[in-house]
């Protein structure tokens, strides 16, 4: 098949003006990421007093050199809880992401304790949880690397219950064969104590792991006993008494050095080399200008499709029939993919022809990657009488039980039920990214301003009194604004709606290692067991 063409012009003074939009919006997502890392730098003098390294020093040092880190929800929790977005951006308060580890792929959970402390706050946790959900849908042994003073008791009532699923998460994955390591740098302590207590290795650092139920402050108060940090939970003591330690190590970077030499004495699968494939057609950077500045105008999916695939070859499944949505077969670093884009709304011979294509990559195990840039499934007279509601709920049982790795990136709007249909957080795909040109909503904030004014305007002529241009304009307005703000790529990335937003430029290599995961995982028998694996 010839590969596809492009009319993007990157000397118009369009495609200028679209690639600026997206550069800023991207600059103010890297501004916020930097303030993560600056707050955590700027307690370096502490550190390097206590003979300790950064949290991401300490994720930099277990890691393969050279060798990528997909970091992922960078800002959790941003303008949430004790995130204020401004001077404390804390990143949910943590370093998650997946990298190699003496060769093999690895979840990596770190503590960032340069931050409150590496304290855990509700959308902490919750990135958290999502990390232990990666790992097991992806059989990735689990790397904590820890130093917390436990839960922010500050919100105790947001993560208490919830927390419990965290030392859930651990023994079904020891149960399922997916080994932990954890790595004590430092305190943790009370329900935390359970986290290095249900790994199935413990890596200990001398004169700073402090691991135990209560501190000396609780014991005194609820025993009478008097006793040290170290005699409650020292790093010797556990290593010499209690046998919950197995390697007793001198400072942090002999731990990390330990954790390495683990890994790589675990009979567990290396990463595999690449095979070789065709770069794309067209330059990555291309991808900066695609998407309009002005979100109201649309554009073809094929341009973003061309510059992400092997060769730009794209076989277009069904092409004159529903153009709006976009389906088609790919390769994408070597491994064929199903690609499913919108051009529009989505109608109701789009919904049938999209739930065809699903089922069909579903049959033939053809992972399946939705880019999403859509105002939802049409609405009105016509595309009712056309079945919209029963064929777009075809489309959505055929999303919702794809058995193959699904994978999606929204690119633009993500309105309505056209989330659900293009595989949004809620279907569960295996990672979910967002371009900072990405917006979430059950509706666009002009067209809910509209919806309200006409609901208001009706109901003040119902009661027979007269209409108020200037309060329901003000009503309008405040609605259309609100959701502006909160259909945004920030304030969806904060509530974990994705697992980040990235660079448009980065999309096909991290497709790529997201393919690459999952076809490993599908490759790789776990020798399960019914408990998991427990201390004697």
């Amino acid at each position: 098949m010839p590969a596809l063409r492009s009319k993007i012009n990157p000397r118009s003074a369009s495609f200028a003006a679209n690639a600026q939009r997206m550069a800023e919006l991207l600059g103010e997502v890297q501004r916020l990421e930097g303030l993560v890392i600056a707050e955590s730098e700027s307690k370096r003098e502490k550190f390097e007093k206590r003979n300790q390294l950064l949290p991401r020093e300490r994720v930099a040092r277990l890691l393969d050199r050279g060798s990528p880190f997909l970091e992922l929800s960078r800002l959790a929790g941003l303008n949430m809880h004790d995130d204020d977005g401004k001077k404390a951006v804390l990143g949910g308060g943590s370093i998650v992401g997946i990298g190699v580890v003496a060769g093999r792929r690895c979840l990596i959970s770190a503590s960032d304790s340069a931050v409150k402390g590496g304290t855990v706050a509700p959308m902490g946790l919750k990135k958290a949880l999502r990390a232990q959900e990666i790992a097991l849908e992806n059989k990735l042994p689990v790397i904590y690397l820890v130093e917390s003073g436990g839960a922010n008791l500050m919100y105790q009532a947001e993560i208490f219950v919830e927390g419990g699923r965290s030392f859930a998460n651990q023994a079904r994955m020891s149960a399922a064969g997916i080994p932990q390591i954890a790595v004590v740098h430092g305190s943790s302590t009370a329900g935390g104590a359970y986290l290095p207590g249900l790994s199935d290795y413990v890596v200990l650092v001398r004169g700073r792991s402090s691991i135990y139920l209560a501190g000396p402050p609780l014991v005194k108060a609820a025993m009478g006993e008097d006793c040290t940090d170290d005699e409650l939970g020292g790093a010797e003591m556990h290593a010499q008494v209690t046998g919950l330690g197995e390697y007793l190590t001198e400072d942090d970077a002999h731990a990390i050095a330990m954790t390495r030499e683990l890994m790589d004495k675990l009979n567990w699968d290396t990463a595999p080399t690449a095979a070789p494939f065709a770069a794309p057609l067209f330059d990555e950077q291309e991808l900066m200008g695609i998407v309009p500045a002005d979100e109201r105008e649309p554009y073809d999916v094929r341009e973003v499709i061309a510059r992400l695939v092997d060769g730009s070859d794209f076989l277009e499944f069904k092409a004159s029939y529903a153009p709006e949505m976009m389906c088609g077969h790919a390769r994408m670093e070597g491994r064929l993919v199903g690609i499913l884009g919108n051009n529009g709304p989505i109608q109701p011979a789009g919904s049938t022809k999209a739930a065809q294509f699903i089922q069909l990559c579903d049959q033939s195990g053809t992972p399946l990657i939705f880019l999403q840039n859509t105002t939802g499934y049409m609405v009105g007279s016509v595309a009712e009488r056309g079945g919209a509601i029963k064929h777009g709920s075809k489309m959505i049982q055929a999303v919702a039980n794809a058995r193959v790795p699904k994978f999606t990136v929204v690119l633009g709007g993500s309105f309505g039920a056209g989330n659900y249909g293009m595989c949004g957080r809620g279907f569960d795909p295996r990672f979910i990214f967002s371009w900072p040109t990405a917006r979430t909503a059950v509706m666009g904030g002009a067209q809910a301003a509209k919806v309200m004014d006409i609901v208001n305007r009706a109901k003040v002529e119902r009661m027979g009194a007269e209409v108020n241009e200037d309060a329901l304009k003000a009503m309008s307005d405040g609605l259309r604004l609100r959701l502006d703000k909160e259909s945004a790529a920030l304030f969806g990335t904060a509530r974990l709606w994705d697992d980040g937003i990235i660079d448009p430029r980065d999309t096909r290599r991290l497709l790529g290692l997201c393919l690459a995961l999952a076809a490993e995982a599908d490759q790789r028998t776990l020798r399960a067991n019914t408990f998991g694996v427990a201390r004697f």
